[in-house]
């Protein structure tokens, strides 16, 4: 497996990046990983790197976007935070991956049986995880209009898990001008995905 140089990555399209994405992960459900030789691509990487996406997920140690979409050193960027939410740091995190370092997608990850998500269904507080749980609250009080999370807790936290992903894309375009107009010029696509910690499967989200 080669360690992706500029001009391979600048040949790359947005939708090229979802499909070497979604075959990634198919390779690693059927457990046919690519055998990488990973001190090679230390080696290979050391003067620049260029990855070909950027992935939003959770922190969740079951989530690990190199894994489960089986890319090596130097093919994606990676930021994890609990909830997958959006903040400033993260949006800086963004433009560099696209704009300066040529990533063509970004990926909001989130995940089932998330824990940020839960303890935003159920209003946990704790010193700074409250402040971040809020960032989730939309999708929890937009859920709540049609479902009760007593009632049918499983199906409401499938519907916030998805509304949260949906509403970090929204973040992104809403608060970045920079990647913004690089979505409005087809330079780089953003989608979401919900992975599924049972099976390994991404379903990215239409």
């Amino acid at each position: 497996m080669k360690t992706l140089t500029q001009t391979m990555q600048q040949k790359i399209t947005p939708e090229q990046a979802i499909e070497l994405l979604r075959k990634g992960n198919q390779r690693f459900i059927d457990n046919l990983s690519f055998d990488r030789n990973l001190l090679q691509q230390v080696n290979e990487t050391a003067s620049g790197q260029y990855p070909f996406a950027t992935i939003l997920s959770c922190i969740d140690s079951r989530t690990t976007a190199e894994l489960i979409f089986d890319q090596g050193l130097g093919d994606i960027f990676s930021i994890r935070i609990a909830g997958n939410i959006v903040n400033e740091d993260i949006l800086g995190s963004m433009e560099f991956a696209c704009k300066i370092a040529g990533s063509k997608l970004i990926v909001v990850l989130g995940h089932t049986s998330c824990g940020a998500i839960q303890g935003a269904c159920e209003h946990v507080e704790m010193s700074h995880l409250t402040t971040l749980l809020n960032k989730i609250q939309p999708a929890v009080e937009s859920t709540a209009q049609n479902y009760t999370y007593e009632k049918d807790k499983t199906e409401f936290l499938t519907h916030v898990t998805e509304k949260n992903v949906r509403n970090s894309i929204d973040t992104i375009l809403q608060k970045s001008d920079t990647l913004k107009t690089l979505v409005e010029t087809n330079e780089i696509k953003i989608v979401g995905g919900i992975y599924d910690i049972a099976t390994g499967k991404v379903t990215f989200l239409n």
